[in-house]
């Protein structure tokens, strides 16, 4: 039934309508559809809340300035709410005044039904104005409920009673055991097709009336009493198991749900304390909260102690979340006009500057700009682009005005520039002559090298390499022809020695390899050092270049005296 109930209200305003025309009614409206209308309007309520929300922020809208707009619809809600509550209230006490009335009429009739029974020769004479009082009792209505279990039992106890005293009017007796058994007879073929009612609210409150009923029809013949209550009873248990099992399934998809309520509570709350360190992390936590508000949404009611309560977690922990979301974004506004501001400067001075012909010191502030224009965090897209655009015009005015000016300078370092590559080609051709005045030439052409001025900066690393690399191979033909030199010294000397005899050339012998180990450990002493060498620095790239030269030549060394010890053996 309440499915059904809830697919008839789709909207707020349908809701706020029914509210309306209850408030309206001369009826009393029921206390189960009251409390469904007011679960179901505050549950499309925070729908459209979080709604409305999310729309603004799709479109852009800034979450500082999101004010929740005042609902005119909830305050129709309240106002119609309220005049149902006073008019229950009435109706209730009405009620009660009412049962309590008859709680009194009642009990009048039953001591007089009473006193009949203590008469028992009375009994058939009486029998009319017992009639009359069952037909009051019909008449009267309910009693409070506290009251109505023991005060039926009380009645059917002297009722029965006072059948089973009649002696007399047999026939009028049996007449009414008649007609009492067809009417019990039809309430239990009436309580047993509520079986097949499928909507089981409703066939449990039919059976409610067919109790009600039940109480009020006299007593049938005393032999067919327990059989006919019999029938009536089970027919009743079948509709109670079946109310009773409904509400076991509600509780049971009501715990379900609060299960499910309480593990999207505790996501929202991880969410709410997540650390978002930028825009994106921000915008990609918010779709993860919006997700778990719509899956909210599919989630029935939790127990009705706890759906008030779980909704106020999940609904705090979305709050914080977006009340995080909002301080970033506002300090990150404040960020980005402070850098604004700095930038702004920055552009300023640029400006100043640009018109400047102290092309060194000036070229020098302006970098420093650039420096510190790098420094400073980020700022909106639109202003950023703007202020960029009038900082780099000043930097490019300036610097196209230097390069202007220095353009016979470039020329110039232009032409130095390809007579040191003239010079490097002459090395290189030297290295592959190996001439006996290899040497000669090559320091005059050092000299000539070192006689040229400046060349373009960019150039001047790639013109240093090819330069030394030139030198390095004449130097390596230098040495091999050296060795060459004194590897046939050295052979004329082992020869002479040889001559005075074994011990000479086992003491050359002995000199040139405590000269081996030496050099070995001096090798590994520089291998070392060049560990601790940072190319980084300028001073640090000429020292590792002296380093290797030193390292090559040693090993140049080493490998000389090996070759000496071989010939000696």
């Amino acid at each position: 039934m309440m499915d059904s109930e809830e697919k008839r209200y789709e909207t707020m305003a349908q809701v706020i309508e029914r509210v309306k025309e209850l408030a309206q009614s001369e009826e009393t409206p029921e206390k189960e559809e009251v409390e469904l209308l007011k679960s179901l309007f505050y549950k499309l309520h925070f729908q459209e809340r979080e709604q409305k929300l999310k729309t603004y922020l799709d479109e852009g809208g800034d979450p500082e300035k999101y004010v929740i707009q005042a609902d005119d619809s909830e305050e129709a809600f309240k106002s119609a709410m309220a005049v149902i509550r006073e008019k229950r209230q009435k109706v209730f006490a009405e009620q009660e005044a009412e049962k309590q009335a008859n709680l009194v009429k009642k009990q009048s009739i039953i001591e007089k039904i009473k006193t009949m029974v203590t008469s028992p020769e009375e009994a058939n004479k009486s029998y009319q104005d017992f009639k009359d009082l069952q037909a009051q009792w019909k008449e009267i209505g309910q009693v409070p409920a506290e009251n109505a279990t023991e005060m039926w039992r009380s009645y059917q106890l002297y009722v029965e009673q006072f059948y089973d005293l009649l002696k007399l009017n047999s026939e009028a007796r049996e007449y009414d055991f008649k007609k009492n058994l067809e009417a019990k007879t039809r309430l239990c073929e009436l309580a047993e097709k509520l079986a097949d009612e499928e909507d089981i609210i409703s066939a449990f409150h039919q059976l409610q009336d067919l109790h009600q009923e039940y109480r009020e029809v006299g007593p049938v013949a005393k032999d067919l009493r327990e059989q006919v209550w019999t029938r009536f009873k089970a027919a009743s248990t079948v509709i109670n198991k079946r109310h009773q099992q409904h509400f076991e399934d509600i509780r049971a998809k009501e715990e379900e749900n609060l299960t499910k309520k309480t593990a999207l509570c505790e996501q929202a709350e991880e969410l709410s304390k997540r650390e978002c360190q930028n825009s994106a992390e921000w915008e990609e936590v918010t779709k993860l909260v919006l997700a778990l508000q719509a899956e909210w949404k599919t989630i029935g009611f939790a127990p009705q102690k706890m759906n008030v309560k779980i909704f106020e977690r999940f609904r705090v922990a979305c709050d914080r979340f977006f009340q995080r979301k909002t301080q970033y974004f506002k300090e990150m506004k404040e960020r980005f006009a402070a850098n604004a501001e700095k930038k702004q400067a920055l552009v300023d001075k640029a400006k100043e500057l640009m018109d400047s012909t102290d092309w060194k010191q000036t070229a020098e502030k302006m970098m420093q700009l650039q420096k510190e224009w790098k420094e400073i965090g980020m700022v909106p897209k639109k202003v950023g682009d703007q202020l960029w655009q009038e900082f780099l015009g000043a930097c490019n005015h300036f610097f196209e005005a230097r390069n202007a000016a220095n353009s016979g300078t470039r020329n110039a370092e232009k032409e130095n520039l390809q007579k040191k590559k003239d010079i490097v080609v002459e090395l290189e051709r030297l290295a592959e002559e190996a001439g006996d005045d290899l040497q000669q030439r090559m320091r005059e052409l050092i000299d000539k090298f070192n006689e040229v001025g400046h060349v373009p900066f960019k150039e001047k690393d790639k013109i240093y390499d090819d330069y030394h690399a030139a030198l390095d191979k004449i130097h390596k033909v230098l040495n091999a022809n050296s060795q060459r030199r004194r590897m046939d010294n050295f052979k004329q000397n082992i020869k002479a020695a040889a001559k005075r005899g074994e011990q000479a050339v086992d003491n050359e012998r002995t000199r040139l390899q405590r000269r081996l180990e030496q050099m070995k450990g001096d090798l590994k002493t520089y291998e070392n050092n060049l560990g601790f060498l940072s190319i980084s620095s300028k001073k640090g790239n000429s020292l590792l270049d002296e380093m290797n030269r030193r390292v090559e030549k040693l090993k140049e060394e080493i490998e000389l005296v090996k070759k000496q010890i071989k010939e000696i053996d």
